[in-house]
């Protein structure tokens, strides 16, 4: 028998409740918390002497790989598209405005799996890439798989992406080709290639026995990683290795700068995230600061708004903090630093120079600035100038 209940539950109540709800997983929620973490003691990849490869390599396109490589030679800024993937893929997974995390050696193992597929996503996205027949990616009517190893010579392969008459209905339709993907965090390298994979590419293992025949060295998933030799086979994008996977900036800091910025606390109280926010552009100057790194930093909402407000904070310390807004990308040419684009900063101190000091300068209502020298970071600080967002700096042009 079924007891039916009309009992009200009018809209305001339900809201009521939501907001209660909220307030109580708050109250408790270890999200909210601010981490710190250890520097990792392991390496992020491993690079076997058989799988090295240099940059500027000259290779011949194979005839079988050439619509692939040609389509992503002619993807505009294709190159920078990918390695921009790429740091996008492992900094989603590390999540630092929620977790701290700065380095892949503080991911979980269950992550570290998952951070293939965050890249295959993000190329996918990237690249507007269609849905193959059998595959997972269609390029240039062809099928074609994504692989990602955080290990150089590390791809596992499954079944379906080659023939072998010994897999029955498991095998592949034909010797499918395959994009591999690599990265190194620790020394901001990477990699992308592009292999037919076969049969005899794959890894074969002696059997334990009397005869020793060759087997394929299949692992617990019946996947088979690239042999060796098969090194030579693989095209590699963009001229082979790649130096410049865009920097992690919090991994590259000294430990003792980075053990400052992250600090939990000061003489006498806890640190909050706007004062990490400060710290972090008062001890990392004349370098770009992007959004992630300040995530990371404040693990707080609203970036944008943590860097104005250091901005305020550090001006009276000689300190400022450019934008990609207004006059600021003039300050940062004129100065002879980087200019920001949207989502980054960079900060630097300055000094009140003669108009006739031949350092990079600019004038700010006919007061010229510049970059202190070594000895003028001795002295006590003149407050730093009042940038316009909108004014023009002397002498800027539209």
């Amino acid at each position: 028998m079924t007891i039916q209940m009309d009992l009200p539950f009018p809209q305001d109540a339900a809201q009521t409740g939501m907001q209660d709800s909220r307030a109580l997983a708050a109250k408790y929620s270890r999200r909210n918390t601010f981490h710190t973490w250890d520097p990792p003691r392991e390496r992020m990849s491993k690079v076997p002497r058989e799988w090295q490869i240099q940059p500027g390599l000259t290779q011949q396109v194979p005839d079988d790989l050439a619509p692939f490589v040609e389509w992503f030679y002619h993807q505009p800024e294709a190159r920078e598209r990918f390695r921009w993937a790429l740091r996008d893929s492992l900094d989603e997974l590390l999540d630092g405005q929620r977790t701290g995390r700065w380095a892949y050696q503080h991911l979980t193992k269950t992550e570290k799996t998952y951070l293939g597929t965050a890249v295959e996503v993000n190329l996918t996205k990237e690249f507007a890439i269609e849905n193959g027949a059998d595959l997972d990616w269609s390029i240039a009517g062809l099928d074609i798989d994504c692989k990602f190893s955080k290990d150089l010579g590390g791809w596992e392969i499954p079944m379906e992406m080659y023939l072998c008459a010994d897999h029955g209905e498991r095998s592949g339709r034909a010797d499918h080709a395959a994009v591999l993907t690599w990265m190194d965090d620790d020394t901001s390298r990477w990699a992308a290639g592009i292999v037919r994979i076969t049969d005899e590419r794959l890894r074969w293992k002696r059997e334990r026995g009397v005869n020793g025949d060759l087997v394929r060295a299949y692992n617990r998933d019946n996947k088979r990683k690239l042999s060796d030799g098969a090194k030579s086979d693989v095209y590699w994008l963009w001229g082979g290795l790649q130096t410049d996977l865009p920097t992690n900036l919090l991994l590259q800091l000294e430990p003792e700068v980075r053990e400052r910025i992250l600090s939990a606390s000061l003489p006498g109280r806890a640190s909050s995230g706007q004062q990490r926010v400060n710290r972090l552009f008062r001890e990392v100057q004349e370098r770009l600061i992007g959004r992630q790194t300040v995530l990371t930093v404040g693990q707080q909402d609203d970036a944008p708004k943590r860097a104005r407000d250091a901005r305020i904070a550090l001006r009276p310390k000689g300190i400022v903090v450019l934008g990609h807004q207004g006059s600021h990308p003039y300050v940062a040419r004129a100065l002879g630093l980087p200019a920001p684009t949207k989502g980054e900063w960079i900060s630097t101190r300055l000094v009140p120079v003669s108009s006739d000091d031949a350092r990079p300068k600019f004038s700010l209502d006919g007061q010229f600035w510049a970059r202190p020298r070594e000895e003028e970071l001795l002295a006590a600080p003149v407050p730093a100038p009042d940038l316009p967002d909108k004014r023009k700096i002397d002498g800027q042009t539209p």
